[in-house]
């Protein structure tokens, strides 16, 4: 076993320094000075030489080739395929690559963020153009002759997965997304929405203690504000950020429920698996279902949407809803909007499908991006049914292309889909989570999702991990009639 050992020792401390490598990318969305933006991208490009060093080390291949599986139990057969798989993966990637992505998507962000709030997508298409020419370089070294290269970017996100079947997911899940859509949007009865201001302390303050009830532990953790909400970290620090908005507090609240989802995964894993590459989540398809079951099956159910209306209450004063109920409609009320962070369950995954296609045709060469707005703006009215007013609002409103996540954006319709499953599952194994909630406390569902999710971390494989926990295949069906009751019942029809 000794060059298991060896093989691990190396892994641990190769690791540590991704977790350095994603702090700078936590210090660089949250409080790093905006004239430090050139000498970070450098910082995270030297970084990422280090890394991919390390990660194509031949002494890798060595020690895998002296370990017999025999001699193996099911936890270290585990770290030896996911070691496996990315070094056979990364090795495919010249270093100078690497290093160049590193470097340009750095700098990208801030880019990106001027020309969003400039309303200037020219300003940042030249960046866009060689963030996706490096990704399709990457693309191409991982697919080799004969594979897809958007395949090969999805496996970066979500093992296993590949544009078409995804794609036939989507297919089935569409059509009956935007049926519902259409009968609650030309429904008798429109829930009310909320019109008033809500001080950024108070939601703040009321944030962190919706991040508590949902059991994130302050301890190995902190939340502070970000342009786009996300989580970052694993083990014994994992932070997380907000947003605020005067009159929009469910962006906020929302928001910290979602990014403690992604939180409390990380934080539940079993500490044995610290600092290896069973230590964090399986894939983004597996955490984005923790972050909206967090957010939605449970932070905007009936139960638990009656607890916030007495702690908003308690907080605010008097908001102008008359009671628990319309507070209820006003969470869940569906509407044509814009934002993808802020939409409704029944529109969320057609925002998401619309990003998929297009990153499929970027990377693809169907698209080029001089032409990605025209492209964005005719999807966005066929889909939702109005024009995008301005760029913001469109083709520039998320981060995920300027730092090169392409294959990204499917992986939180999947889990979506997933969520729709354990949420089903959960609630056959689990009385009581309704009461619970409706108490504001959350402790029945998060231990249930603990156990049967979260604390294997990258044990078993993604799809295997939801079938375990389900004890079914995944598919679309729960969630599906999850949103036909949820809001065939609040829309009164």
């Amino acid at each position: 076993m000794k060059a298991y050992d060896d093989l691990m020792r190396f892994q641990r401390q190769t690791e540590a320094l991704g977790q350095v490598a994603g702090r700078l990318g936590w210090d660089q969305e949250t409080m790093m000075p905006r004239g430090a933006a050139e000498q970070r991208g450098e910082e995270t490009a030297a970084m990422e030489a280090v890394l991919h060093a390390r990660r194509t080390d031949p002494r890798i291949g060595d020690w895998l080739a002296r370990i017999d599986a025999a001699d193996l139990d099911e936890v270290q057969r585990a770290q030896i395929r996911h070691i496996r798989r990315a070094f056979e993966r990364t090795s495919k990637v010249p270093a100078k690559l690497a290093e160049e992505i590193a470097r340009v998507t750095s700098v990208a962000q801030g880019i990106w963020a001027q020309a969003r709030a400039d309303e200037d997508v020219a300003a940042f298409l030249p960046t866009l153009s060689r963030v996706v020419d490096l990704r399709r370089q990457e693309a191409a070294a991982l697919a080799g002759e004969d594979g897809d290269l958007y395949d090969a970017l999805l496996d970066d996100y979500e093992p296993g997965a590949t544009g078409a079947s995804l794609e036939a997911m989507f297919s089935e899940l569409r059509p009956a997304l935007v049926s519902l859509r259409e009968r609650l949007l030309g429904a008798e009865y429109q829930p009310g929405k909320l019109d008033a201001e809500f001080s950024e302390i108070g939601q703040l303050r009321l944030s962190a203690d919706l991040a508590r009830r949902f059991g994130y532990d302050f301890n190995t953790g902190r939340i502070d504000k970000a342009v786009h909400p996300f989580s970052s970290g694993s083990g014994r620090d994992v932070r997380i950020t907000t947003r605020t908005s005067p009159r929009d507090p469910f962006n906020c609240f929302y928001s910290t429920i979602h990014e403690v989802g992604h939180a409390c995964y990380e934080q539940s894993i079993d500490p044995e698996f610290g600092l290896t590459p069973l230590g964090r989540g399986v894939s983004m398809g597996v955490h984005e279902s923790q972050s909206r079951i967090y957010e939605n099956q449970l932070g905007r159910s009936r139960a638990f949407c009656g607890f916030l209306y007495r702690r908003m209450a308690e907080e605010f004063g008097d908001f102008g809803v008359r009671d628990a109920e319309a507070f209820y409609g006003a969470v869940n009320r569906v509407n044509s909007g814009y934002i993808r962070t802020e939409a409704d369950e029944v529109h969320y995954n057609l925002h998401v499908l619309l990003r998929f296609d297009l990153e499929r045709d970027l990377i693809a060469g169907r698209l080029e991006t001089a032409d990605l707005e025209e492209a964005w703006n005719t999807r966005f009215h066929k889909d939702f049914g109005v024009a995008v007013d301005k760029p913001s609002n469109g083709c520039l409103q998320d981060v995920h292309w300027s730092v090169g996540l392409f294959g990204y954006f499917p992986t939180y319709s999947l889990g979506n889909v997933y969520a729709g499953c354990l949420h089903e599952a959960m609630h056959e194994a689990v009385p009581g989570v309704e009461a619970e909630l409706a108490r504001g406390e959350t402790t029945l569902a998060t231990n249930w999702l603990a156990e049967n999710v979260q604390r294997g971390g990258g044990l078993h494989e993604p799809r295997e991990t939801i079938r375990r926990a389900t004890v079914s295949e995944p598919g679309v069906a729960p969630l599906l009639r999850y949103l036909e009751a949820k809001f065939t019942d609040l829309y009164r029809l």
